[in-house]
């Protein structure tokens, strides 16, 4: 399992002051994003040096408690499955120990170097460190 901790800014509400929903979809992407830091493995050098990258396929968020401007939110992270090409990971939002949300992204290795983006085998150097962090 892997946290990544930031604070809700004030855009990120909506009219009544609550967080507006799509903003954990964007929190999902940054969690995965810092993940994949954390594992050695930063998206930015996949794509600039390999051509490689992690599109989302499939996404889902669940809702269980407000949260507003100035709070401090810890997100933790950890791979759900791993098959050949594709990876789940999963996303627990909270506040304290309030859970605010949970959701999951599944996402392809994907290689863009050539005119029509292609999925290909996760690579066994990436998939070791997944397996790292799996949700047991």
């Amino acid at each position: 399992m892997m946290e990544f901790t930031f604070t809700v800014n004030w855009g990120d509400t909506d009219a009544a002051g609550i967080v507006y929903y799509p903003n954990y979809y964007k929190w999902m992407d940054n969690a995965t994003h810092h993940f994949f830091n954390k594992i050695g493995h930063s998206c930015v050098d996949l794509f600039d040096k390999q051509r490689v990258g992690i599109p989302l396929l499939e996404t889902h968020c669940g809702f269980f408690s407000p949260s507003f401007f100035g709070n401090e939110i810890v997100v933790t992270s950890g791979i759900e499955e791993i098959r050949n090409k594709v990876f789940r990971i999963r996303h627990t939002f909270q506040r304290g120990e309030t859970k605010l949300a949970e959701g999951y992204q599944v996402h392809a290795w994907t290689d863009f170097s050539k005119d029509f983006p292609k999925a290909f085998p996760i690579p066994d150097e990436v998939r070791r460190a997944l397996h790292e962090h799996m949700i047991e």
